[in-house]
């Protein structure tokens, strides 16, 4: 029986590294979308390699902004958009953070899951964790699988950084979406193709973290799978740092520079609130 009540309040831990795992995952794997690389011994943060944030980044960011400025998801992910207009988006996505009164469009893609992964760490509770990542979802992707994918990946996040094993986050993951992740990196690899879609890409992703030793592993595995790399690596990366709690330096330090500065300090006043407890407060504002 998993408990559903958060017990781990701050980011304190020794060793705990206050950067998004998903945004080192997107960046590592933005240079092999469309060049896939099936290999895992894929050259990663190289100077001149032209890794660079993507959309999946912005919107991660944008995520932590809503739980700091209690703007609306449709808010700050419009403005996400248009201050960074060229960072990849799907068509459907650019249309909608271009219209002055943007809808849903019913989109079964994984952009939902890629920047759901700030929901599991703000949860206090799984329930709240996946009801919030519904909400984040819906917003653009309030098909049933794109709802199902953001709420996946924000539950992994909170299970991992709960201290859950990866037998426990597999089992709710498999129990509650039934993702079929009872299969191997290298079973998948050879065959597998580009996949916008959650349900082709999500499951793929958890299955690169529950492979991997440690958090470099996990990102050379999640490339390794070929497909849509960069957002594989974002979700594989999400859930690996709420697990692992570190990330190398060299990536850290890389990551960083690719960064605007405003990007920064949302991250940096992210982790600071968290770090201070706060976000009851915010559980609270968007409750009310």
């Amino acid at each position: 029986m998993i408990s559903t009540t958060s017990n781990a309040q701050g980011l304190t831990k020794d060793g705990f590294t206050p950067m998004f795992g998903a945004i080192v995952g997107d960046i590592a794997g933005s240079i092999y979308e469309r060049r896939n690389c099936k290999s895992e011994n894929c050259e990663i943060f190289v100077s001149g390699s032209g890794s660079k944030p993507t959309d999946d980044s912005v919107l991660t960011i944008a995520t932590a902004q809503h739980f700091l400025t209690g703007d609306s998801y449709t808010r700050v992910y419009q403005e996400a958009g248009r201050t960074y207009p060229d960072a990849g988006y799907g068509f459907a996505f650019r249309q909608w953070f271009q219209n002055n009164n943007p809808q849903p469009y019913n989109s079964w893609g994984n952009g939902s899951a890629m920047r759901a992964s700030p929901v599991g760490w703000v949860a206090t509770d799984l329930d709240w964790a996946l009801a919030e990542a519904a909400r984040s979802a819906q917003v653009t992707h309030n098909h049933p699988e794109g709802i199902k994918g953001a709420q996946a990946v924000a539950a992994a996040v909170f299970l991992a950084r709960n201290g859950k094993t990866k037998e426990e986050i597999k089992t709710f993951i498999t129990d509650n979406f039934a993702y079929d992740l009872d299969r191997t990196v290298e079973e998948i690899r050879p065959g597998y193709e580009f996949d916008v879609s959650c349900q082709g890409s999500v499951p793929e992703a958890i299955i690169a973290f529950l492979e991997s030793s440690h958090f470099e592993d996990v990102i050379r595995k999640a490339i390794s799978l070929g497909g849509d790399s960069d957002t594989i690596a974002c979700i594989t990366g999400a859930i690996a740092h709420a697990f692992h709690r570190t990330i190398p330096d060299y990536m850290v330090q890389y990551c960083n520079q690719e960064l605007t500065k405003s990007q920064r300090e949302i991250q940096d006043e992210f982790w600071a609130k968290h770090q201070e407890g706060t976000f009851e407060m915010c559980k609270e504002m968007n409750e009310s």
